[in-house]
């Protein structure tokens, strides 16, 4: 299949997400909570639970300042959102800290809360799993996932080492409800967990970079999102923007300026809105989105809200658009393609 098959094959999957069958993704009839309105809500996989479309990222939350942390998380509450991403690694377990400090003493049994590990061997892997559920103050996780898998030998060590009988047992023991892995450097790492968890079928979440360069060059969309479908295994979107290198400058303020082009993808060839619109019109359950300050929150909560669905032709076209920028490979710089 071409990738304009591809792509418009897509379609049908995004559609079967929603709640109720809406191309929007409106979900149920269920529109709000105590807390007040809330996103549109996607089906997460095979879970049978029901979550925004839009959630935040836990690795601004550790880096900005903390008075911005706690206004991004009041931000995302208000606006609708209630899915929260985080990870042990997040600035040194500070994005949990920030989470237990501002997010679940008030709104736990409103959210659905995520936290990751990056542990090679078991021991390591459990200590994470009791510092994290420690830092964010629960007795219980929604989902835990294996994090930043890198390539098929970096699986089939943490494998070996016993991360993935850690993570299983957790779930058996209650303190995480889901389990799940995450990969950002190659398809083949995301394929070679899928292929060696096909009997037991423990996962139900894959974390992964889809964004709208991403067809172009070492694909995360074509390999790994086929094989989601199959399994019904529930798709968080990452990297959306690349970690911010759509823009013509990235600035961090423990490392000044990281990126810089002449040829940004935004403004100069598709504009935010196209960038996130594309995202949701894939089947993906959530849309994780990084944000140092509650005015980026707010900008993206709207951008949910006026989600409408978006054609076949009109995803092909914003790829066309940024196809050559793709196939140089340095916007997705965190994307490392095994050598033939």
């Amino acid at each position: 299949m071409n990738r304009r098959g591809f792509i418009t094959s897509l379609a049908a999957g995004t559609s079967a997400l929603a709640v109720g069958g809406c191309a929007k993704g409106n979900g149920s009839d269920i529109t709000s909570d105590s807390l007040g309105a809330i996103l549109p809500r996607r089906m997460l996989g095979r879970t049978g639970e029901e979550v925004t479309m839009l959630g935040i990222g836990g690795f601004h939350v550790g880096w900005t300042t903390e008075k911005d942390a706690e206004e991004i998380i009041e931000a995302a509450i208000e606006g609708g959102i209630r899915f929260f991403d985080t990870a042990e690694g997040y600035a040194k377990g500070v994005s949990e800290e920030r989470y237990g400090k501002f997010l679940t003493p008030k709104y736990r049994d409103k959210i659905f809360l995520m936290t990751k590990t990056q542990a090679k061997d078991a021991k390591t892997t459990r200590e994470h799993l009791e510092s994290s559920l420690s830092r964010m103050k629960i007795d219980q996780l929604d989902l835990w996932q294996i994090h930043s898998l890198r390539s098929p030998e970096d699986v089939d060590s943490r494998i070996a080492d016993g991360v993935l009988e850690v993570v299983m047992k957790a779930k058996e023991e209650g303190k995480v409800r889901h389990i799940g892995f995450t990969g950002h450097s190659n398809p083949e790492a995301n394929l070679r967990m899928l292929e060696r968890t096909q009997d037991t079928d423990p996962f139900v979440t894959c974390q992964m970079p889809v964004n709208v360069m991403d067809a172009s060059y070492h694909s995360f969309t074509e390999q790994v999102i086929p094989k989601l479908q199959e399994r019904n295994i529930g798709l968080l979107a990452m990297k959306t923007m690349a970690d911010g290198r759509f823009f013509g400058m990235k600035a961090m303020p423990t490392r000044g300026v990281v990126w810089q082009s002449e040829d940004p993808a935004i403004p100069a060839r598709i504009s935010i809105r196209d960038a996130l619109h594309y995202v949701w019109s894939l089947p993906v359950s959530v849309l994780i989105t990084g944000a140092e300050n509650a005015s980026l929150v707010r900008e993206k909560v709207d951008l949910a809200k006026s989600f409408t669905g978006m054609s076949a032709e009109q995803r092909q076209d914003l790829v066309a658009r940024v196809a050559d920028l793709a196939a140089a490979g340095k916007t997705e710089y965190y994307k490392r393609p095994i050598e033939a």
